[in-house]
């Protein structure tokens, strides 16, 4: 027994020392587009017979016979010319049948499109235009009235609500008084008896799915000719909240939401005009989402307005589902780090910018709305300067543009000075730098580049991280690393100063996607600095000029505060007092230039009562 048991040990061993091939499921391989398609003989059943031979008995017998086609639907066959046989050399060659022309194939396309009289043709279509019964959220409710006509009505769970179908569309259907009263015939308004608020008519299968799509109900009955869509859109949506990119201490504390509707309200409630017009689109050919341009009429520019109009019409592409990408598919310059878009959650904001007479476009599902057209003094103003007096708005923006400033050129101006100009820091001042670059083992390009990337990884980590550890990371992360950083040598405690500096400046700035580019052209300027001094410096500035000169936002100059001007601005850096400015920005072309009249003080010129 002994020797048995350490016999089938040895030979355990002997198995987990030797190969021994595993019998391993087979893995799914994804098959090449020529394994996919069948062999056009065996889908059609037909063999070729051998060169020289005869065809076999069989194959006489299904020549011999005519092809039966009278039981073949016309939804299924097309109409086409038949098609001429000749025969040559015991062979018989089938010559194609002629295509159908383009107005045929349109009139096709047209009536298979159109809705039916008859409720099963019409369901039919619904269900293979959403791949039911796969698809298990299109909801399909057939009913009979008592006049014996069916009816069906179609709608996507999850993207109504089922109060309003159940109270104001099958109640009213399905009641006994108002169904005996009733005729349903080819064009009776069913519109009379459905209590939904918003209802509408159609006749093509197109529209009404983009409609089941949006969140409303589709509703027939057998004999119309026309399917009627009720408004039941329900779906869960975030409700108003504050801001929270464009924080203010002294105004409006509501911000944009995901829901389109929602975002049109609140507009619609700061502007109370009867000329505040509102066009939908549709974008992507896949998502097909819903985007809206608000503008005032009478007051923007029609030439603006045509060709904002113009690019969202000619976008094509499969999806569009967030601002960002609808932003790059439409602005003058993708390839500028300057952003020719303003981006904005606030509706103030927006509002504001209506009545000056741009264009705001709202995509559904995004907080953000893209003002258009704008120059380089719009991104720099913040949601807080009409809140604020305007000597104090007047000081902030000095501030930004000097944070501006600081935020491009500082590190390059640093590097520049300690590299190639030494004779132009003060004795006391370049005898500090060179005490505290005594012990560091690297040069100064290498000094700025390991500090302003470690600072964007701080930055970035801060961002990634949620809540208050996001908060509390950069600011443990940015003291530790930086004390370390001095203390090892690795870095100068004067550059420690001229990162935060620059850090702080861009972040004084307003706007995030400006925020953005400056960091990146933060980087050029370094290099141009290390390498070329003062004159890269000169060099680097000189070509972000022509780059910002060149820059359009939908035919506006980008700098149209500097040139081309005609008329000065009064709310461009020096913000004026409000009463004092009567006309909107110039560059615009307004169809309407006067904001206000010349004394829009009006009681300034009236002697008070109890005088």
């Amino acid at each position: 027994m002994s020797g048995k048991k350490n016999k089938n040990i040895i030979w355990r061993m002997l198995e987990l020392i030797t190969y021994k091939k595993t019998n391993r499921p087979k893995t799914f391989v994804l098959p090449e587009v020529d394994e996919q398609r069948p062999n056009q003989q065996q889908v059609s059943g037909q063999q070729q017979p051998p060169e020289g031979g005869q065809p076999s008995q069989g194959q006489d017998q299904r020549a011999a016979q005519p092809e039966d086609t009278s039981q073949t639907s016309e939804a299924q066959q097309p109409k086409q010319a038949p098609a001429v046989v000749v025969e040559r050399a015991g062979q018989k060659r089938r010559i194609p049948k002629k295509p159908l022309s383009a107005s045929e194939v349109r009139s096709a396309r047209k009536d298979k499109d159109q809705v039916k009289t008859d409720v099963d043709s019409n369901l039919q279509v619904l269900k293979q235009a959403f791949h039911a019964p796969e698809n298990k959220d299109l909801i399909i409710r057939e009913f009979s009235l008592s006049n014996k006509k069916r009816g069906f009505l179609a709608f996507l769970d999850g993207m109504t609500d089922k109060n309003i179908i159940n109270e104001y569309i099958l109640k009213p259907l399905l009641d006994q008084e108002n169904a005996s009263n009733s005729e349903y015939k080819v064009g009776m308004p069913l519109e009379d008896i459905v209590l939904t608020d918003d209802t509408q008519a159609l006749k093509t299968f197109g529209e009404v799915i983009n409609n089941i799509l949006k969140g409303n109900t589709a509703v027939y009955v057998e004999g119309l000719d026309y399917i009627l869509i009720c408004e039941t859109i329900g779906y869960e949506k975030r409700g108003v909240e504050a801001p929270k990119t464009e924080i203010v201490v002294k105004g409006p504390q509501e911000a944009f939401s995901e829901n389109l509707r929602t975002n049109i309200t609140l507009l619609r409630r700061i502007i109370r005009n009867k000329d505040l017009v509102t066009e939908f689109f549709e974008l992507g050919e896949k998502s097909n989402t819903t985007c809206a341009i608000v503008y005032l009429q009478g007051l923007v520019n029609p030439l603006i307005l045509k060709e904002v109009k113009r690019r969202l019409k000619n976008i094509k592409t499969d999806f569009v589902v967030s601002i960002g990408m609808l932003e790059e598919l439409i602005e003058d310059n993708p390839f500028s780090l300057f952003p020719t878009i303003l981006s904005t959650e606030r509706p103030d904001r927006t509002a504001a910018n209506i009545l000056e007479g741009r264009v705001a476009i709202i995509l559904d599902g995004n907080p953000i709305v893209l003002i258009v057209p704008i120059t380089l003094n719009a991104l720099m103003h913040s949601a807080e300067d009409a809140s604020l007096k305007w000597h104090n708005t007047t000081a902030l923006r000095m501030v930004r543009f000097c944070a501006f400033a600081i935020a491009i050129l500082l590190p390059g101006f640093y590097l520049a000075l300690t590299t190639f100009h030494h004779e132009m820091i003060p004795t006391e001042l370049l005898i500090a730098i060179a005490r505290a670059k005594e012990n560091v083992p690297f040069p100064t390009i290498i000094e700025v580049l390991l500090m302003e990337l470690g600072f964007e990884l701080i930055r970035e980590a801060g961002i990634r991280i949620p809540g208050i550890v996001g908060n509390t990371l950069g600011i443990i992360g940015a003291l530790i690393l930086g004390e370390a950083a001095v203390t090892a040598n690795i870095v100068s405690p004067v550059l420690i100063i001229i990162v935060a500096l620059t850090g702080l400046s861009n972040f004084a700035l307003p706007n995030y996607s400006l925020a953005f580019g400056i960091r990146i052209l933060r980087f050029a300027f370094i290099f141009a600095g290390a390498i070329l001094g003062f004159f890269g410096l000169a060099l680097a500035a000189v070509l972000l000029t022509l780059m910002l000169v060149n820059l359009k936002s939908f035919g506006i100059p980008f700098m149209s505060i500097i040139a081309p001007r005609t008329k000065r601005g009064k709310d461009i850096v020096i913000r004026w007092p409000l009463w004092l400015q009567e006309n909107r920005p110039d560059y615009l072309s307004p169809r309407d230039r006067q904001r206000q009249p010349e004394i829009a003080r009006q009681w300034t010129q009236q002697n008070p009562e109890n005088s």
